[in-house]
């Protein structure tokens, strides 16, 4: 009786310190504003620092259009026009995003959400998504609808990700980016975790002693 209860906390425990995989929130991300062509596609609702109406202008320690959960459902000449706030940030490079957590995460995927006009206004695809320092092929797919790209067989741990889009045309139109995966265990809470299954475990052999 007084082994399976001890089992019972072990596994409680240890499946206590992670949790289940979900959607995990980056708490910013850095990377180069975006840039204008026919309106201005910045990243309008950023947070931290840099210049939000500023072509290429660095962005450190926010979060704003990447991970605001609004996916556009249309191409970038629809949502952007007229000019003002619009989903998508768009480069006319193939730019590094950085996202940062507080703690430590562990990713299984990374999904993209990208336009794909057919090369209308030279929007298309990026031909590859680094992610982590893995290449990702990235395919043009059929038509010219909005779509999302899933960088999945991940084994990232960490507390910061980068990932680079490389351009296929002039310009790459990106609207979201969502992980899929679970925090780990801090160090010092899985050391307290199996110091307090030690306890438990002296306190379970003094019984059976007597």
């Amino acid at each position: 009786m007084r082994t399976n209860l001890f089992a019972g906390l072990l596994v409680g425990c240890l499946t206590g310190g992670t949790a289940s995989a979900t959607a995990l929130l980056p708490d910013s991300y850095d990377m180069l504003n975006g840039n204008t062509g026919s309106y201005q596609y910045w990243d309008d609702t950023y947070t931290g620092t840099g210049c939000l109406t500023c072509d290429g202008d660095a962005l450190a320690g926010g979060k704003g259009d990447l991970t605001d959960g609004i996916i556009a459902a249309d191409n970038w000449n629809i949502t952007e026009a007229p000019a003002g706030p619009g989903p998508y940030v768009g480069w006319t490079i193939s730019p590094k995003i950085t996202f940062h957590w507080n703690s430590p995460v562990s990713l299984g995927s990374v999904t993209f959400y990208l336009d794909d006009a057919d090369n209308y206004g030279g929007v298309m695809p990026p031909a590859s998504i680094i992610v982590n320092g893995v290449t990702f092929n990235v395919a043009d797919p059929l038509g010219a609808a909005p779509f999302a790209f899933t960088a999945g067989g991940l084994s990232f741990v960490g507390t910061d990700l980068e990932v680079q889009l490389n351009l296929r045309s002039s310009w790459v139109f990106l609207s979201e980016v969502k992980f899929d995966g679970e925090v780990v265990p801090e160090p010092g809470t899985l050391g307290l975790t199996l110091a307090g299954l030690g306890t438990l475990a002296a306190i379970a052999r003094r019984r059976r002693s007597k």
